[in-house]
């Protein structure tokens, strides 16, 4: 790896020293090799683009396309196709660690859709990708996650909203399910056999679409709402590997961003809202979750998150946030810093999602809306540096507890009224509860 100083780590105690003239070719060789190795399974992805169609055709699947009513977005993958990005009326993919670990994460996106006037479908019919037996156990098979995938995929569907993946693993699990149903004729006839049985059809979506990818065509949107000034907040990125590693030929890059030379999504939302984005040497790692190895060998995800990803983020860059876009990613460099902070270790930071940081910046209730008590890492200097007093927020958000203590019920975000109606008979999802302001 070329360092910042301009040698190459050859082995453990020897470098390479090179000229300036050298050090930026070598850069331009790395980028190029990556690119390619990138790009290498790119014709068998369009390949599966076209037979999706053809399917279409003779009536084997039902595609569900990124239509006009969705207003859709156009953005450059890393394949060099154009991908439209549907930004309403949308039918949210919810994660399982989201929701279970980092509530904020999601009502905090909730509330940006909300303050935008966007409607959306936060739906109750929905399982859990199931992504976690592939990635983590191996006990799953690609029939079983396939089903799983389009069972979801058609209750988005039925409720005429087009499906938006908040996990990053959901998000490439999805993209290798949908690469086999389409590509191989045994997987597919066995699911639909699966599907017939609950009483569903075999319903595949045109795009895949994570929801950092929204927010990356809604960044000016959310930059023009934005109340707090936040052009001294230094921020880092990382960048989850199922988002822009899994099918990594269908991740949104732009020009503009980083030079396309890094997926644009995230970096994109930070750069709008004013704020300094600094990179590292590390940027390309894992954050150390990996899904196996956080089941069978924990201690080495948690030291992998500390040492090789906070501690050198921290020592390079002196950024007040790190800002990343998956459940697994959140967690794991948060939470892992407790024991390396309780051994005496001084490098740490928050870590918190790309919604987090923009409802944060448009002015969301940092602990009601997005709930950084729920994070390990002080967040106080950071929302100090964003103007905010956490102090007087706390306390509101104390009374607000006591009051539902005392009976008040919670106060939930509701999507604004949707403009499109569910198809063939399907239920209209609606929460009749008190509206969050």
């Amino acid at each position: 790896m070329l360092e910042k100083d301009g040698t190459v780590q050859l082995g453990n105690d020897e470098k390479l020293e090179l000229t300036k003239d050298d050090a930026k070719l070598l850069e331009i060789l790395s980028s190029q090799r990556r690119a390619k190795l990138a790009f290498g399974t790119t014709e068998d992805y369009l390949k599966m683009l076209e037979r999706m169609k053809e399917l279409e055709k003779k009536g084997e699947i039902i595609v569900h396309h990124v239509t006009e009513e969705y207003d859709p977005v156009g953005v450059r993958t890393l394949s060099g196709r154009v991908k439209r990005i549907p930004t309403r009326e949308t039918w949210q993919h919810k994660s399982c660690g989201q929701c279970g670990h980092i509530p904020g994460y999601i009502s905090a996106f909730y509330w940006i859709m909300s303050e935008l006037g966007i409607p959306y479908v936060d739906d109750t019919n929905q399982t859990s990708c199931t992504a976690w037996n592939y990635y983590g156990s191996g006990t799953s098979n690609p029939v079983a996650l396939s089903a799983v995938f389009l069972r979801n995929m058609h209750v988005a569907y039925e409720k005429n909203a087009y499906p938006l993946i908040h996990c990053g693993t959901s998000y490439g699990d999805y993209k290798e399910c949908r690469y086999l149903v389409i590509m191989n004729r045994d997987i597919r006839e066995r699911v639909r056999a699966i599907l017939k049985k609950v009483g569903r059809e075999l319903v595949v979506p045109e795009e895949l679409v994570h929801y950092s990818e929204w927010l990356h065509v809604m960044r000016h949107e959310v930059a023009a709402r934005r109340k707090h000034d936040v052009s001294n907040v230094k921020v880092a990125v990382h960048a989850a590997c199922h988002t822009y590693k899994l099918m990594a030929e269908d991740y949104t890059y732009d020009e503009n961003i980083l030079g396309g030379r890094k997926p644009a999504p995230t970096s994109s939302v930070a750069l709008a809202l004013g704020a300094q984005l600094l990179d590292y040497s590390n940027w390309y790692d894992c954050c150390g979750f990996g899904f196996r190895h956080i089941l069978t060998e924990r201690e080495i995800s948690r030291s992998f998150a500390y040492f090789r990803k906070i501690r050198p983020i921290v020592r390079e860059t002196h950024a007040d946030v790190l800002i990343t876009h998956d459940t697994g990613c959140v967690t794991t460099l948060d939470k892992s810093q407790v024991v390396p902070l309780a051994q005496g270790y001084k490098e740490t930071i928050p870590v918190i999602s790309d919604s987090q940081f923009a409802a944060l910046a448009m002015g969301a209730h940092p602990f009601i809306v997005c709930q950084l008590q729920w994070h390990i890492a002080d967040w106080k200097p950071l929302l100090a540096k964003m103007g905010i007093d956490w102090k007087a927020a706390y306390e509101e958000y104390r009374s607000y507890l006591d009051k539902v203590k005392g009976g008040m019920k919670p106060a939930f975000i509701r999507s604004p009224p949707r403009r499109l109606e569910p198809r063939g008979g399907a239920k209209a999802f609606r929460v009749d509860e008190p509206v969050m302001t």
